[in-house]
Formats: C-alpha cells, sequence, structure tokens
C-alpha cells in the first residue's frame, strides 16, 4: 500500500524536463502568459495564467464552438430568389459569408433555370435579415478588406478585387466581371495597379455592388436583366423559385475562416448563431446572448468575455484557463484549425498583442493544449515558445 502512494507521489513530482521547459519558458519571455495543460488537466506550465488579456484573433475558437454547437457542421447558408407576376426579381440575403464569385456563377445558372430567360423586369434586394444600424466593435472606420462591413446579402467578401491603368479599370481576376459601381469604386478608393478594396463606407453601396454582380452573372448564365437594381423586401406571401444553399457546408467555412483569419466571415458566422436561435432579424446583441449562456453553462463567464465574434475588439477579455478550457471542449473539431506552422493552432494579431493558442503533440505527454499571449509586436516569439514547449514535452 505505502509503496503504491510513495510511487504515485514521486510521479506527481515535476519531473527535471518539466522543470527545465519552464525554466525555458521564463528565459524567452518572463511577462508572456503561457498555460500547457495535458489531456487529464494537469496543468504542466502555468505562467501568468489568471491575467486577463485580449486574445485577438484567437477569440475565433469560441465562435467557432459555438458555431458547432449551435448550427453543426453540415449547416449550410441560403440566399432566397422571389419572382412576382411582373418578373420582378427579389432577392432576400441570408448572410451568406461565401458568395464569392464562384458560387454566384453555380447560383445564377439554376436561378436561371428555374426561372426561365425572359427578361427581368428589375432586381430588388432584401438585405432586411441584417438591421440597417449593425455595427461590429472594433470594425467602426476601418478600411481593411478583410474588416469589411458584415450585412446579410453581400458578395466576395463585401470587397471588390480590381486593376487600373491610368483611368481604366478592369477586374484583377477572371472569374469576377466588372460592374459600373466596381468601377467608380476602384477609380475613386483603388490603388494604381492590382488590389483589393472595402466596400465598407456605405452599406447602400455594398448592397448594390451584391447586386450589380448577381444581374452580370445571371447575364453570363444567358438570362436578361432589363430594369433597374433598387433595395427593398419581399412581398410577404411570395413563395420562393428559387433557394440557393451554399455549396460549403460550414465546417468548411471554418476551416477557410480559421487559416484566413477574416474578421467580416467571422461575424456573419457569428450573428447566425444568434439569428438561427432566437430567431431573425439577426443583431450583436442576441448572438451575444447565446454566447454568453453557452459559456456560463461551462463555467466560462467570467474567464471569457467577447464583444464580437472575429476577436477585433479591444473590449474583448480572456484568461488563459478559460481559453485552455475552452479548447478541451473545442478538442472534437480540433481539425478546422490551420496554423501558419502546420499545426493545430491558432494565432491573434493586432498592434502591441501578439497570442498564439491550439494543440501540440509532445513526445512525453502526448496532445496537450497551449495558450500563449505576449503584448508586444514581437509575432516570432509565440512560435519560440511553442518549439519550447514541445522541445521540452
Amino acid at each position: 500500500m505505502w509503496s503504491r502512494l510513495i510511487a504515485l507521489a514521486m510521479l506527481l513530482l515535476p519531473a527535471p524536463a518539466l522543470a527545465g521547459v519552464k525554466e525555458n519558458v521564463a528565459a524567452l519571455a518572463p511577462s508572456a502568459t503561457v498555460l500547457v495543460v495535458d489531456a487529464r488537466g494537469v496543468e504542466l506550465v502555468a505562467q501568468n495564467a489568471d491575467k486577463p488579456f485580449v486574445p485577438a484573433s484567437v477569440a475565433k475558437i469560441v465562435t467557432a464552438w459555438l458555431a458547432m454547437e449551435t448550427l453543426g457542421g453540415e449547416y449550410r447558408f441560403e440566399t432566397r430568389f422571389y419572382l412576382d407576376d411582373a418578373r420582378v426579381l427579389y432577392v432576400q440575403g441570408g448572410g451568406d459569408p461565401f458568395l464569392i464569385s464562384e458560387e454566384l456563377a453555380v447560383l445564377a445558372e439554376n436561378l436561371v433555370a428555374a426561372i426561365g430567360k425572359a427578361p427581368i423586369a428589375r432586381i430588388v434586394l432584401d438585405a432586411s435579415y441584417y438591421p440597417q444600424n449593425l455595427r461590429i466593435p472594433g470594425i467602426e472606420d476601418d478600411g481593411q478588406p478583410y474588416n469589411a462591413l458584415n450585412s446579410a446579402l453581400a458578395v466576395n467578401f463585401n470587397t471588390v478585387f480590381a486593376a487600373r491603368s491610368g483611368d481604366k479599370v478592369r477586374s484583377a481576376e477572371p472569374q469576377t466581371p466588372i460592374t459600373p459601381l466596381a468601377i467608380s469604386q476602384f477609380r475613386a478608393r483603388g490603388p494604381r495597379g492590382s488590389g483589393r478594396i472595402s466596400l465598407s463606407q456605405d452599406p447602400a453601396v455594398s448592397l448594390q455592388y451584391a447586386g450589380e454582380l448577381i444581374a452580370a452573372f445571371i447575364e453570363r448564365a444567358g438570362g436578361v436583366v432589363g430594369g433597374k437594381i433598387v433595395q427593398g423586401t419581399a412581398p410577404e406571401g411570395l413563395k420562393p423559385v428559387y433557394v440557393h444553399k451554399q455549396s460549403r457546408p460550414l465546417s468548411e467555412i471554418l476551416v477557410d475562416l480559421m487559416r484566413d483569419s477574416n474578421n467580416y466571415t467571422a461575424n456573419q458566422v457569428f450573428l447566425e448563431i444568434g439569428g438561427r436561435k432566437l430567431g431573425g432579424p439577426v443583431s450583436l446583441e442576441k448572438s451575444l446572448k447565446v454566447a454568453e449562456e453557452s459559456l456560463a453553462a461551462q463555467d466560462l463567464g467570467p474567464a471569457i468575455h467577447i464583444e464580437e465574434g472575429s476577436g477585433i475588439s479591444r473590449g474583448d477579455r480572456f484568461t488563459a484557463r478559460g481559453l485552455a478550457r475552452m479548447l478541451e471542449l473545442f478538442e472534437p473539431h480540433a481539425d478546422l484549425l490551420r496554423g501558419h506552422d502546420g499545426g493545430l493552432n491558432k494565432t491573434g494579431t493586432m498592434d502591441g498583442v501578439r497570442t498564439l493558442a491550439g494543440y501540440a503533440d509532445t513526445t512525453s505527454h502526448g496532445r496537450v493544449r497551449f495558450v500563449i499571449s505576449l503584448t508586444g509586436n514581437d509575432g516570432a516569439m509565440r512560435f519560440k515558445l511553442l518549439r519550447a514547449i514541445e522541445a521540452g514535452l
């Protein structure tokens, strides 16, 4: 009996290798937040683990977990089309974050097959699923393409990718037709040469561009758009003539989201969580309510505070122990992560913030969950810490 207890006690004592990795972490970044937890929940390294930090894009792990729990990996966003007796086409957006050109080409072929090639009198764009006053904390006044405004009906991540020589503007990708609004916007704000601009200045402009691009694809598919493109709502009682289901299931969208760290996509997904759970129209408040209830059910309320779904808000606050617990919950979906180093991890980057969290495979302790947070702009240091953890364990 006593021999077993002594043996157990010996196992629980810090091994020299474990002490060594702690020393290496402290030597590399003594002020960093670092937590490493094994599959049994044993903390192997814990440095400043209770200090709240700004997560930046590692907050997307929470959004992905909420999405998988609430919507499911096979969930598909929908865009609905209605046609009245006067051949007015109503396009009702459902918040699909992946209405890219390749998707629009398939959509248009199916739509034209459903409604025929007779001229469309006009197109009415219905974006009422998202409120007009929707704003995401941290995105205001930011013109970066990956921070475009969220919308019920947006195409190509609410951006225009074009090129110009002098005053002449052309599409920078063969799969995307150039439209009049794209030309005018790129002339006004685009670079000399090729580049991508965000349609984040005016929601009406981005919605109009969605309509123009959908019309261009309808015409490519053999249809005819004879009238104006305007904004409005689909009449009540009118049945859809075609419902387009996004070709990518949510799980594939989340893989792209994690790899590219697109804030626009993250918040489209986050808003759908509240819209699906509590009904439309979507709102940030609805999604935050679902998030808070889900986190509280896992006793994570005090440890994970989010203001939106992408991590762009500096008001987001995590603790390392809270995020490590989230990683435990997220582990069945760990393969959704696509780290820059090829690992199962997610980075977070904003001015003065460098974070890294995920899973690492070690020789002595198997797969571990880790959280790293640094203040400053040394992005390489988080990977140096990860390599020290992997080498020491």
